[in-house]
């Protein structure tokens, strides 16, 4: 289990920083587009190691959400999003597992992998981390219209995003 701790501290601190400082203030004022919000923060979470064990990714989540959960003052909202997401990940690997298998001695690479593998590994993320945020934000399914609508155009939104800033950055670890 020899991970570049620096890499993964490095993409920490740059999501966090864009969450907070860029993405936070980016709010659409028209029609639909207001119910869209962008999320790249849940990326850390993704891109962690393949073989890191449950423990430290559920602790990983946890931290990541409360550090963005401070700036957001959601009072916790985005941890129990993020350790959510970071419980399915394992389920949500096994779903979309390329023919090839994984080779977990290997950081995660799209050119290995395959853009359609990512692409499907990225919407499913994203979807089941909005929808549990947006659920846990209203706490009542009696909007789920809204929660619905939340939930699909910041998905699409949140995939552009995090789709350029992987094939930007190309993570190694």
């Amino acid at each position: 289990m020899n991970y570049n701790w620096f890499s993964i501290l490095f993409r920490f601190v740059l999501l966090f920083s864009l969450q907070v400082l860029v993405f936070k203030r980016v709010n659409f004022e028209y029609g639909l587009l207001s119910y869209a919000h962008i999320y790249v923060y849940p990326l850390w979470i993704m891109l962690l190691p393949f073989k890191i064990p449950k423990p430290v990714l559920l602790i990983a989540g946890f931290v990541m959400g409360m550090s963005v959960d401070f700036f957001y003052d959601s009072h916790g909202v985005h941890a129990s999003a993020l350790v959510f997401s970071a419980y399915i990940r394992d389920f949500i690997l096994r779903i979309v597992e390329p023919d090839i298998g994984y080779d977990l001695d290997q950081p995660f690479n799209i050119r290995r992998l395959g853009i359609l593998w990512y692409i499907s590994y990225t919407t499913l993320f994203l979807l089941l981390h909005l929808f549990f945020y947006f659920s846990v934000e209203v706490f009542s399914f009696v909007y789920f219209y809204e929660i619905m609508l939340r939930t699909i155009t910041s998905l699409l939104f949140s995939s552009f995003i995090v789709f350029i800033f992987v094939l930007i950055i190309n993570p190694k670890s």
